[in-house]
């Protein structure tokens, strides 16, 4: 539950947060990690331009930065770090779960649709 102050201990002394400083420290780490991402996108390492798991190694970053971002966007603006456990744990693994399967049918399509490109008609027997 959202509470308009929340008590921390740091280093001893008692501290008073406020919803302000919640909300500038989410959009300072959300500027962060999206800069990171507009940066790696615009000068496209060779580094990162290996493959990784049938993908290049940059597609994988993008992937795992915007995971983070939609985890903490759900972890401040839904107030998921006041809630239970296992209700944290019930919307973070249906979360990860889902996303892990929409990457495995869009890399398993992705390629059926590239080999067709590529061959012409091609038959696969699942």
């Amino acid at each position: 539950m959202a509470h308009a102050h929340k008590l921390e201990i740091f280093r001893g002394l008692i501290k008073f947060k406020s919803n302000t400083q919640k909300i500038w420290g989410v959009l300072i780490f959300l500027t962060i990690v999206t800069a990171i991402e507009v940066i790696l996108g615009i000068y496209k390492p060779e580094v990162l331009m290996g493959k990784v798991l049938g993908m290049k190694g940059l597609n994988w970053i993008f992937i795992i930065l915007t995971i983070v971002k939609a985890y903490y966007i759900t972890w401040d603006f839904m107030h998921m770090r006041d809630e239970t456990k296992a209700l944290q744990r019930m919307v973070v693994w249906t979360a990860v779960f889902l996303i892990l399967y929409l990457i495995f049918i869009l890399l398993e399509e992705g390629g059926y649709v590239f080999d067709v490109y590529k061959d012409g008609y091609v038959k696969r027997d699942f």
